[in-house]
């Protein structure tokens, strides 16, 4: 490549890194903006003061919202279904993406055809709510994690990777008298970390966020989960009607929502870090063969 090619290659790259940066930033801007008022004064909240950086920092806000009852409740259901859901739907997975990455396996075109029919063609919601009605799940924690237990889209990337993992592995753990499930656990898991985590990342993601399944199978008020209770904030200003004269100089419903918005973005922005490493190239294998 002469010197021609090579400036048309940095004026790109230069280009590329510049506007991924701006949409980054964007990206960013309304996050500082809604933890600037979770931690800005009332006043300063009211007053329409508050941009980029906080103004009279304090963390009353964040006090108020972490001993509500309520938000502890609905924290729990959150992090019970997100946590139980991930590993169940990671396990299911696993277990049907495994046959399904071997040709010898008996029906598998059969299995792969209802698959990508469900991953294309959604029932709708009627029929969603009667299925879930039928077996007995509504107004249960399990109405919020059994029914979503396996998204077709994880199940193809966990699947093709299977596929583009060396044959010679297996034959050799076959000819020393391993079992389909032992060599499963003990040799391709352990080296499918990547793929693994991103997947367990989309789910635990879905599970965290989901909301409006709550709202069509919940109704028990101790049942709601956390997003459900988040939008209860957004809709309404209850914890604030709740507070005395005094507690109300101190806090703003928009601040309360604020903090409520930045204590439920919190776990997932804490997980996120620690599986970074294998996001990209997890992905990318499992998504090509």
């Amino acid at each position: 490549m002469g010197r021609k090619g090579l400036r048309k290659s940095s004026l790109f790259d230069y280009f590329n890194i510049s506007f991924l940066g701006v949409l980054g930033l964007l990206c960013l801007l309304p996050f500082i903006h809604v933890l600037a008022k979770s931690l800005s004064n009332s006043g300063a909240v009211l007053s329409g003061k508050v941009g980029l950086f906080p103004v009279g920092i304090h963390f009353k806000n964040y006090l108020q919202v972490i001993v509500d009852p309520r938000f502890l409740n609905a924290f729990k259901i959150t992090f019970f279904v997100t946590v139980v859901g991930t590993i169940l739907s990671l396990l299911i997975t696993i277990l049907t993406a495994y046959p399904l990455s071997k040709p010898e396996f008996r029906g598998r075109k059969i299995f792969m055809i209802m698959y990508v029919f469900a991953m294309v063609f959604y029932g709708g919601m009627v029929p969603n709510f009667m299925l879930v009605q039928y077996i007995g799940l509504i107004d249960t924690v399990w109405a919020m994690i059994l029914p979503f237990l396996v998204i077709p889209f994880n199940l193809f990337v966990i699947k093709t990777f299977f596929e583009g993992l060396p044959k010679s592995i297996e034959e050799s753990a076959k000819i020393d008298g391993a079992t389909d499930l032992r060599i499963l656990f003990s040799i391709i898991l352990p080296i499918s970390l990547p793929v693994l985590a991103t997947i367990g990342l989309f789910y635990a993601v879905n599970y965290w966020n989901s909301y409006f399944h709550a709202m069509l199978f919940i109704s028990s008020q101790e049942l709601k989960p956390l997003q459900v209770y988040l939008l209860e904030m957004i809709q309404g200003s209850e914890e604030i009607t709740r507070m005395n004269a005094e507690e109300n100089a101190n806090f703003t419903p928009e601040g309360i929502r604020a903090t409520t918005v930045m204590l439920a973005a919190l776990p997932i922005i804490a997980v996120y870090p620690f599986i970074q490493r294998h996001f990209t190239k997890g992905l990318t294998l499992g998504s090509t063969k």
